[in-house]
This record gives C-alpha cells, sequence and structure tokens, in this order.
C-alpha cells in the first residue's frame, strides 16, 4: 500500500516537474548595419542587444510557466531602406517576437510597417518625427526623437556658442534631413540666420565643393545632418579649406569613428547631441559601459545602452503580461515605468518617450566628451 501511495505520488509530480523544466525559444530580431560606412555604428548597436539576451538568459526568465531562452537573429540592413524592408519580411518569416532596430530612420519607416502589419513589436532608436506619427501599434522609439536632438543642439548654438550664421549640409537620408529641418526651425527662432543650405549623401567623402561655397557666405558654424562617415571628412576639409568655425550634429556623428575618419580635425570645435543622461553619472551606467568593453575589448558608442535597454524593456513586458506574444504583451509596454542604463523610460500616446534628457557633447582628443545635460 505505501509503494503503491509512492508511485502515485512520483506519478502526479512528474507533470509538474516536466512543466518547471519545459523550455519555450523566443526569437528576437536585430536589425542595424553591419557592413558598409556605418558598420561601427552597427556593430555598438548589436552588443547591446547580445549583452541584455545574455543577462537575460542567464536570470532564467519565466514567462507563461515556462522558461525563457531568448534567441537572437541578426541581420546587415546596410542601412538601405530597400534591404531593410527584405530584412524586415525575412525576420518576420522566422518568427521573431520583437525587433529591436531598426537603427536608421530611412530604414525604420518603410521597414516599420512590414513588422507592424505582422504584428510584431519594435523598438528602435531612430529618431525621424515622422516614424512614430505613423501611429502603430506595435512600434516604440526608445530614444530621442530629432525635435529633441536637433532643437537642443540649436538652442545650444544661440544661447551658448552664441552663434549668428549657420550653413547647414543634409545627407538627404530621413534621418539627416529631420535632424536639420528641426535645427533650422529652432535656431531661426532664436535669432540664428541659416546662410544655406546644402545637399550631399551618405555615401560621400569629397565636399569640397559645397565647403568653397559656404566658406563664401562666411558663417560662424556649420551644421551637419548626417552620420559620422560624412562628419569626420567634412571637417578635416574644413580645416584644408581654412573654415574655422564649429562643426555641429546629432547623434549621427556623436561617436569615436569621427575621430578615426577625421583625425586630428575632430577637436575641441565639434559638437554633437545624444539623446540619454550621462552613463558615467550613473551608476548603472558606469557597471554598464565596463562590462560592454569586458566582453566586446571595445567602449560603448552611441546607442549601445540603448539597444541593451530596448531588449530590457522587452522581457519586462513579457513578464509583465506573462505572455511572449506582441499582441498580449505589447500593450503592458505601452504601459510600462522602467529605470533602464541610459535613462527612465516610459511613453506617451504615440509611443514617444515622455521625457528624453539630450546630452550635449564635445570632442576632445578625437573623442566625445560630455559636457552638460540640455
Amino acid at each position: 500500500m505505501t509503494k503503491h501511495l509512492g508511485f502515485m505520488l512520483v506519478s502526479a509530480l512528474l507533470p509538474v516537474l516536466a512543466s518547471a523544466q519545459e523550455m519555450q525559444t523566443v526569437k528576437i530580431g536585430f536589425s542595424s548595419p553591419l557592413t558598409g560606412p556605418q558598420a561601427s555604428a552597427g556593430k555598438d548597436n548589436q552588443g547591446g542587444v547580445q549583452l541584455a539576451i545574455e543577462r537575460l538568459n542567464a536570470q532564467g526568465l519565466v514567462v507563461g510557466g515556462k522558461k525563457v531562452k531568448f534567441e537572437l537573429l541578426s541581420e546587415d540592413d546596410q542601412a538601405d531602406p530597400r534591404t531593410g524592408v527584405s530584412v524586415a519580411q525575412k525576420l518576420v518569416d522566422q518568427g521573431i517576437k520583437a525587433i529591436v532596430g531598426p537603427y536608421n530612420s530611412g530604414v525604420t519607416i518603410p521597414a516599420s510597417r512590414v513588422y507592424n502589419e505582422a504584428g510584431i513589436v519594435i523598438a528602435t532608436v531612430a529618431s525621424n518625427p515622422k516614424i512614430t506619427q505613423q501611429g502603430f501599434q506595435y512600434l516604440y522609439r526608445v530614444a530621442a526623437s530629432d525635435s529633441q536632438l536637433g532643437g537642443r543642439m540649436a538652442l545650444y548654438a544661440a544661447k551658448e556658442l552664441k552663434l549668428k550664421k549657420v550653413a547647414v549640409i543634409d545627407d538627404r537620408t530621413a534621418y539627416g534631413q529631420g535632424l536639420a529641418d528641426e535645427f533650422v526651425k529652432v535656431a531661426k527662432a532664436n535669432g540664428i540666420d541659416i546662410v544655406s543650405r546644402d545637399f550631399t549623401n551618405d555615401k560621400a567623402s569629397d565636399f569640397s565643393a559645397i565647403l568653397t561655397s559656404i566658406k563664401g557666405r562666411k558663417p560662424d558654424g556649420v551644421f551637419l545632418g548626417g552620420y559620422a562617415p560624412q562628419g569626420g571628412p567634412i571637417k578635416r576639409q574644413m580645416v584644408q579649406l581654412g573654415i574655422d568655425v564649429p562643426l555641429m550634429g546629432g547623434d549621427g556623428i556623436c561617436s569615436p569613428e569621427m575621430g578615426r575618419l577625421g583625425g586630428d580635425s575632430i577637436g575641441e570645435r565639434v559638437y554633437c547631441t545624444q539623446g540619454g543622461a550621462l552613463l558615467d553619472k550613473l551608476a548603472d551606467g558606469r557597471r554598464f559601459a565596463a562590462d560592454y568593453q569586458t566582453k566586446f575589448k571595445r567602449p560603448a558608442e552611441t546607442y549601445a545602452a540603448s539597444f541593451y535597454d530596448g531588449m530590457m524593456l522587452i522581457a519586462k513586458a513579457m513578464k509583465a503580461a506573462n505572455s511572449v506574444e506582441p499582441k498580449t504583451y505589447g500593450p503592458a509596454l505601452a504601459a510600462i515605468k522602467y529605470k533602464g542604463v541610459s535613462g527612465n523610460y516610459e511613453f506617451d500616446n504615440k509611443h514617444d518617450l515622455k521625457q528624453s534628457p539630450v546630452t550635449i557633447f564635445r570632442f576632445k582628443d578625437s573623442l566625445p566628451v560630455p559636457l552638460t545635460s540640455y
């Protein structure tokens, strides 16, 4: 009788034990440029997501009664809108439950439609205001928008640098154009005369014709709506042409890539804005930077921490909703309040951050050094 009862108890417990050990693999997509001129930024982003997933898997997160193992599916979108849409369809077909990315606004605008229509949660740092104006249910911006990045740079230029005449260069990407538009709008409202607006592209490397024209207009500052692969050569060529004025930009130039491409010309007269608080002022930020350096043998650059936080936000929403399905955990993400490495996360009704501090950086010894939050 005792043996029979023992057998019955063990038999009853077996399904419970099996259930406790049951594992579910949850696929997470990642989209950024991993080759080409912006590969440095893409690999920086990828490191942030990888670090988050490794930590989450080590924690043994349980959702819906099953232990979760996150699997990262990384894709190179080459900072190209058409490639980004192809990548989006590929990741959707592979059954991802979320996408951390894309990085570029020009990629995010068309690709987000693919993800949203498939019911996939999107956590992007792409900054063009049009992204969240699409009204997509599953799309969230986890960093500052162009209105914050470009506008704060314009305010700093007017109030702190005391600039009166600025030339603007725009690379015609969705990011560069949106950033330049916001800079121009706020600059004009604060008494800065925009003496010219020239256009290039995100593949260009020779800016001598544009800069020669700008030199003739005698600005006391130049603003670039674009990325480091253009920013470095632009500043180097400004020095060669004797255009001794500050170069300003947004988060696209706020990286060590500027120094690698611009050499000694990238000094204290180069300014940029980046969303988020200063990592070295926050305990979690300092730990993240140290852990990133240890794992990848390189410093975290512009958006590694934001991509890390984006993945952590997704996991927190899954836990809160007790589901890995976007249609269930998406509403939990909309209502979330989370203290991450880059700051506090809480979304408004457009799925933009309610508050996103912007930090002004100035380059020193070819590296961006934070000046102040603005």
